[in-house]
């Protein structure tokens, strides 16, 4: 993987808060930092929702953020992955994407196996595996349908009734 600032925090940050690419690519600065310094908690408005999701800033990221705003010009609210030119205020999904593959070749997987979606799916697949909890992995993704969340997950109907079930509330 590139060792820029820029691909760190995508990186972690794609991870950390389990974006869709469009929104990841348009964070402003000020969605995660205040005062040059990265927060433990955003909030971001989905653009295919447009409903909030919450999201954790891990300390790994919140580094990342902060060594990135410091390649950024002086007192930037703007975006956090700026464009090369005016008309692309922002790096396009397709950019990002391009990157994702650059990293998934340099570790020698198969780049049609992984994408920027898989980023986005890795912490909601963890959390699903370690506690079973579709509801928690549909609040972190911002679905409004669980049924979506089961079918994002790639688990079958009867699997996630089962564990619903062993689970008490």
């Amino acid at each position: 993987m590139s060792k820029s600032p820029r691909d760190l925090a995508l990186f972690n940050l794609a991870i950390d808060s389990k974006l869709r690419a469009c929104d990841l690519v348009r964070l402003r600065v000020n969605d995660l930092c205040q005062s040059g310094k990265a927060r433990d908690w955003a909030t971001v408005i989905q653009q295919k929702t447009g409903k909030p999701v919450k999201f954790e800033i891990t300390e790994h990221t919140r580094l990342a953020v902060e060594k990135l705003l410091s390649h950024l010009p002086a007192g930037g609210t703007g975006y956090l992955f700026p464009g090369r030119s005016k008309q692309r205020p922002h790096i396009s999904t397709r950019q990002y994407s391009r990157i994702v593959h650059s990293w998934v070749e340099s570790i020698g997987l198969e780049t049609a196996m992984y994408g920027t979606h898989t980023l986005r799916r890795t912490k909601a697949a963890q959390l699903y595996r370690k506690t079973g909890n579709l509801r928690a992995v549909q609040l972190l993704l911002g679905h409004t349908k669980l049924e979506s969340t089961v079918r994002y997950l790639g688990i079958e109907v009867d699997d996630a009734l089962e564990m619903a079930e062993q689970i008490d509330l």
